[in-house]
């Protein structure tokens, strides 16, 4: 299904928080893009800026960084097609937005000016709307207060005609019963690992010329990787951490700039979920209330997943009118509904954090740490112009550890090599491709240390003499015929149960296991083993290997599941309104692709080339 339309029905408050979330983004050069006055490209008479873009690709690579939990270049970005996914979403947004234009279809100024106003990103220490936050907010942004007015009437007409377009679209019946036929369907089946014990004979012992064959005939499992010989000189803050002495001064001034950390009032862990109107939101109270529907099922039902109701850790200040409720509940429960700046809602207390009061005598032992290492990266900057000097003036690598408080060493890398200096990326990446013509240079690592390094000599891949490997070889040779010689007996196990005998009278260990579904687990088998259980007939049998174990299995008769379970209507309900959902993100995709061909689609390819540049 596309992912074009993947925040379809995000209301228009959430899409301006999003925006103010990305602060600073002027250190990626956003700043320098003449305000905006230049484009990535167009459809129509509809603009898409290359401000809109930076923000839009770092928003979506900072997205990705939370998932992986190390930084993202712009290279790797491309190399995931991340850019390719956000220009796709900025050009689909703006067919939408300019057959909105077209269509006649405006906002008034006055539910521009609510839907500004009650965003809590723009609110002051009162709670209230502050013109000079606003202004600061979008200045940041580099946004002129028209400009980003005129976004939000945009995003909300644009919002409309996309709900007028893919809402109201459900799954056929017959697809929801297809999906949850195949998903709930169960099998039972009767299995047994073939071991050693269950051989009809020995593995034989090879001899020398065996063993030899199998060298020459596996050469790739027995060959040395090319290495590439590096001296090299770093220093890192950990080397100069005792000579790092941070006073109690500066310890007490970071304590003090810290105290919202090391002093946090009690929070809450809290769901959020919005309703278009109070009856609505009473009458999910009341289901909730009746036991006929859980929580998390009500978010669905609205098209939303956990994490998109999710408040994470909240303090009173952060809930506005539903404070008081919340934390009057001494145990997970739901209140409300109560009425917020996006609608009357519903919110779901899922755990209580006391409150935490860390003393600077507490605090003191982990300052101490980060201060000293902080203080030895100074030191480490203070020294990089001298250590800079002194390899361009010819200094050897040996001459660096004489003279400097840099240390010396050597490795041998090849591309599993990830122990020492090699585990830096920085490094394996200089180590990769420095040749013998370069000379050395100081480069950086992300901690603060700073290295150089010399290529010595490339040694090439080369297969490892017979007898330095032997005990490996023989190794081997044995788990391949074992394994050969599970796969005949199990081979003989599978003719013996088709040709009509029983498994159970086989010789082997067998299990008879309930009815499984697709997603099931089986507690000693692979996960392979239930993929084939439904791709074979049932009451025959066949094998299933998993590196270096054999099984048999012989499935049961297929087990529809009840449809009157609750669970299953559950499924059911969940299946219909993903697909649904699915449906019509499809839909508003085909609708904005039809819009981009009829209205003409324009792109500067230099300017974006211009802006990923920058955020390198």
């Amino acid at each position: 299904m596309s992912t074009k339309f993947r925040t379809h029905g995000k209301g228009v408050v959430v899409w301006i928080l999003l925006a103010v979330m990305v602060l600073g983004l002027g250190g990626f050069g956003i700043s320098s893009f003449s305000g905006g006055s230049q484009k990535i490209g167009s459809v129509g008479d509809t603009d898409i800026t290359v401000n809109d873009y930076a923000r839009a690709l770092q928003r979506q690579m900072n997205a990705v960084q939370q998932q992986i939990g190390r930084p993202l270049t712009v290279t790797e970005a491309k190399s995931y097609g991340i850019d390719q996914q956000v220009q796709a979403q900025l050009f689909a947004q703006a067919a939408l937005s300019e057959e909105a234009r077209r269509l006649g279809l405006s906002i008034g100024d006055a539910e521009v000016a609510r839907q500004i106003t009650g965003a809590s990103a723009f609110h002051g220490p009162n709670g209230q709307f502050d013109r000079e936050t606003y202004r600061m907010a979008l200045r940041q942004q580099g946004y002129t207060e028209g400009d980003f007015e005129r976004q939000v009437r945009d995003d909300i007409a644009r919002n409309l005609l996309q709900g007028a377009i893919a809402s109201g679209i459900s799954a056929p019946k017959t697809l929801v019963d297809a999906y949850a036929d195949y998903i709930t369907e169960s099998r039972p089946v009767s299995w047994a690992e073939v071991t050693e014990m269950d051989l009809t004979q020995e593995p034989a012992e090879p001899d020398e010329a065996a063993l030899q064959s199998y060298y020459d005939a596996h050469q790739d499992r027995y060959t040395s990787p090319e290495s590439r010989e590096i001296t090299y000189v770093w220093l890192t803050p950990d080397m100069l951490k005792d000579e790092a002495t941070p006073d109690d001064t500066t310890l007490r001034a970071m304590y003090d700039q810290r105290s919202d950390e090391y002093r946090q009032p009690e929070r809450r862990l809290v769901d959020k979920l919005v309703f278009p109107s109070e009856e609505e939101a009473q009458k999910a109270a009341d289901r909730l209330n009746a036991g006929q529907i859980s929580f998390e099922d009500l978010a669905r039902e609205r098209g939303l997943d956990i994490t998109d109701i999710d408040l994470g850790e909240v303090t009173r200040g952060d809930l506005g009118n539903a404070a008081d409720a919340v934390f009057a509940l001494t145990e997970p429960g739901v209140v409300g509904p109560v009425a917020t700046d996006l609608g009357p809602a519903l919110f779901k207390m899922n755990g209580i954090l006391p409150a935490d009061d860390t003393t600077f005598e507490q605090a003191k032992p982990d300052l101490e740490a980060e201060a000293t290492i902080d203080q030895a990266r100074a030191m480490i900057t203070a020294m990089t112009a001298d250590l800079e000097d002194r390899l361009a003036s010819g200094a050897t690598l040996e001459d660096m550890a004489k003279d400097t408080k840099m240390e010396l060493g050597h490795i041998s890398m090849t591309p599993e090599t990830k122990d020492g200096i090699a585990a830096y990326e920085d490094f394996r990446t200089a180590a990769n491709s420095v040749t013998q013509q370069d000379f050395p240079e100081l480069r950086t690592f992300d901690d603060g240390g700073v290295f150089a390094l010399q290529l010595d000599g490339i040694t090439p891949a080369a297969p490892i003499p017979f007898a330095e490997v032997r005990d490996r070889v023989i190794e081997d040779w044995r788990n391949d015929e074992l394994a050969r010689l599970k796969a005949e007996r199990a081979e003989e196990v599978v003719a013996a149960v088709d040709a009509g005998a029983v498994l159970a009278d086989q010789g082997l260990l067998v299990t008879n296991s309930a009815p499984v579904e697709r997603t099931g687990f089986i507690e000693g088998a692979p996960t392979t083993l239930i993929g084939k259980i439904f791709e074979t007939e049932p009451g025959k049998a066949a094998m299933v290997t998993d590196q270096d174990r054999v099984f048999v299995l012989v499935p049961g008769a297929s087990i529809a599941a009840d449809p009157a379970a609750p669970e299953t209507a559950q499924l059911r309900d969940a299946l219909a309104q993903r697909l649904g959902q699915s449906m019509s993100n499809d839909l508003a995709t085909l609708f904005a692709t039809a819009a981009e061909a009829k209205l003409g689609l324009n792109v500067n390819t230099a300017a974006i080339n211009a802006v990923q540049a920058q955020m390198q």
